[in-house]
């Protein structure tokens, strides 16, 4: 798996691209995150009802990062830097996740955890191809007007494994799933056996936890075990009045072992 220069996660790139951090997940934190945001994780610690707790997130986001005043800003450059929120960007990848917003949640990814995109549009073969170069010109022109957004993906990512462990208490892996029709965008490393493999899937990438909404996406069903540490965002974090379309998980990638459904049972 690629890596980038960049890493500010608890484990190194190689580790966390890994198929045995995927059979045997450990926490994943971002560095500081915590630390600096500690009075917040205190406040959750005290709140024993989730549908608060999220509240209490949001209202975080918007003093922290000064969302709520955007319109209080003089040019249309502010007001836009503002109006450009973590909210915006899941609604954007949501609908198109090869779109500059995809680009900039992959980039996140990349800068924080070290691993690059092997798909934005089309394959990404290697850091020195055009593939790799369009992905960056949508990275960067999704980041021109946004304020702090790197840092707000730090707090989502660290507030989702916040809830993650108070949800599911224990859980170490979920079941999810991604429909495809091909594997274009997932190369292949190994076959196992005719319905198994080991696929390289994307620095981040949809999931359903409905095996049947998976169908709508594809004429196979990619059935993997999810590490609870790798979900950057998950169905149920937030309401459906803020982000529609929540059912999707949002899942960080490597080398994963998957089971390949076809025949629309399992």
């Amino acid at each position: 798996m690629q890596s980038c220069c960049t890493n500010y996660c608890s484990l190194p790139p190689w580790a966390i691209a890994s198929r045995h951090f995927n059979r045997h997940p450990k926490p994943l934190e971002l560095q500081g995150v915590r630390r600096c945001h500690h009075s917040f994780f205190e406040r959750l610690d005290n709140e024993p009802d989730a549908e608060r707790r999220t509240a209490t997130f949001h209202d975080y986001m918007d003093v922290t990062f000064q969302l709520h005043q955007w319109s209080q800003q003089k040019t249309v450059g502010g007001r836009k830097s503002l109006k450009n929120s973590y909210l915006r960007f899941l609604r954007g990848w949501m609908f198109d996740s090869n779109g500059r917003e995809g680009a900039v949640l992959k980039g996140w990814v990349e800068s924080r955890f070290g691993l690059t995109p092997t798909y934005h549009g089309q394959a990404i073969s290697d850091v020195h191809s055009e593939a790799y170069l369009a992905y960056l010109v949508d990275r960067m022109r999704g980041s021109a007007r946004t304020s702090a957004i790197q840092a707000q993906f730090d707090l989502l990512f660290e507030f989702a494994q916040y809830e993650l462990q108070r949800r599911f208490p224990g859980q170490t892996h979920f079941d999810l799933f991604r429909g495809i029709y091909d594997f274009s965008e997932h190369p292949l490393l190994e076959q196992i056996d005719p319905h198994h493999c080991v696929l390289r899937l994307n620095n981040l990438n949809s999931f359903t936890s409905d095996f049947e909404r998976a169908w709508e996406f594809g004429s196979k069903v990619l059935a993997v075990k999810v590490p609870a540490s790798k979900i950057l965002f998950f169905n149920g974090l937030f309401s459906s009045a803020l982000l529609r379309g929540e059912e999707e998980n949002l899942v960080i990638g490597g080398e994963y072992e998957v089971e390949v459904v076809t025949g629309g049972f399992r």
